[in-house]
């Protein structure tokens, strides 16, 4: 197969040679043609020596390297991939029938399939694209993935309108690839929860929060417990499970807090612990009273790009101030940021920034990350995004 080919200025391939796996518009020399977005393209250096085949795109980011090896991206080069990262899932214990058949099949650059995300929600995949180039082989994919799962995955779902750049006009539509079952229930560790996946954030739920869930379970016994941000209510009915005496839920969206009396029910049902409140988050902490010991602040992006940062960390620091201004003496805070572009040191300097100025006593218990089914490869550190800390507070 002929690709195009993209030559680099000279010095410019050594991030590549490190096995980055973008190439920059500003490292662009030259162009043997004129790819259409999304198209295979082969990268080389200004020698005109090898260096990967990779998706192109228009933007900051020119090229998604897929494979640092002359090979052909086809369906069994996708097969390959996914089949690799099953292995990944299946070797850390995360598909396990009954009690867990929820987790990330394929977390992008940290599966080697840069601009692609799968779910898997019981027999359902739900895909989503974030570069044009996985947008046009989604049906490739549907069918790669359907070889590799067999009979364990009966419906695919493509959840990509929100997702895409813009400027690429592709006019995405969500849509059934496999299957359409509604069944929408899906089991992580034991607990039952509804996904809507076909109108609901991100692919339906947070699949990323699973371990810092069961650290949460862990601290909950006995404590009252604020749940901000709730969506489906994940952290909830952690908390329920393991033994809070009272769970209070918070979230702008009314459609996220009946999908979490839903999922309360659907776990503990006509249990009087639990209550959800559909309001503003700091409106809701305004008038909250200090019987809170144990808070949950898992609030969307504030940043999604650089030109934003400073105004996200004064949403953090100012969300953890009157977090920490309410919590009871005694009480453990679990504050996340899920913003690529904050940094680790960003994001506690905003918390210390808050807690100085409450001029509370407190102490890091847990610095926390995203789980092993979200991996981050390690050429790749841009794929570290999501950051919390567990504090506790006197």
């Amino acid at each position: 197969m002929n690709y195009i080919q993209i030559k680099l200025r000279a010095g410019k391939e050594e991030s590549l040679l490190r096995f980055h796996p973008w190439v920059f518009s500003g490292a662009i020399q030259s162009m043997s043609g004129q790819p259409d977005e999304g198209d295979v393209v082969e990268v080389i250096d200004s020698r005109g020596e090898f260096l990967g085949r990779g998706h192109y795109q228009i933007g900051s980011i020119a090229v998604r390297i897929l494979t640092f090896e002359p090979r052909d991206i086809d369906l069994d080069f996708y097969k390959e991939r996914l089949r690799a990262a099953l292995e990944v899932r299946r070797s850390i214990g995360l598909l396990d029938g009954d009690y867990n058949d929820t987790c990330r099949l394929v977390h992008g650059e940290g599966d080697y399939l840069p601009g692609l995300v799968i779910d898997l929600y019981g027999r359902t995949a739900v895909m989503q694209a974030h570069a044009p180039g996985m947008h046009y082989a989604r049906r490739l994919l549907a069918q790669a993935l359907q070889e590799v799962m067999g009979g364990a995955v009966q419906n695919i779902f493509y959840k990509s309108e929100t997702t895409l750049p813009y400027k690429a006009q592709l006019d995405a539509s969500n849509e059934y690839l496999l299957g359409g079952s509604a069944d929408d229930i899906a089991v992580e560790r034991g607990l039952k929860f509804h996904v809507d996946w076909l109108k609901g954030q991100k692919t339906g739920f947070f699949v990323d929060q699973r371990d810092n869930r069961a650290l949460l379970e862990r601290y909950a016994r006995g404590r009252s417990v604020l749940n901000m941000f709730c969506y489906t209510g994940g952290f909830s009915f952690a908390a329920m499970r393991g033994g809070a005496k009272l769970v209070h839920s918070v979230d702008s969206s009314s459609k996220a807090i009946d999908l979490t009396n839903k999922n309360v029910e659907l776990n503990f049902p006509n249990d009087g612990r639990h209550r959800a409140f559909a309001e503003d988050a700091f409106k809701f902490l305004e008038h909250a009273g200090s019987d809170y010991d144990l808070i949950i602040l898992d609030p969307p992006a504030f940043a999604k790009h650089k030109n934003v940062l400073r105004n996200a960390l004064q949403g953090y620091r100012k969300l953890n101030a009157a977090a920490l201004e309410k919590i009871a003496s005694g009480g453990i805070l679990f504050t996340f940021s899920c913003s690529q572009v904050v940094s680790k040191n960003d994001f506690r300097l905003a918390v210390f920034s808050a807690a100085a100025q409450t001029r509370r006593k407190v102490r890091i218990l847990h610095q926390l990350a995203q789980p092993a089914d979200h991996p981050v490869n390690i050429y790749h550190p841009e794929g570290e995004y999501l950051k919390g800390l567990v504090l506790y507070v006197e």
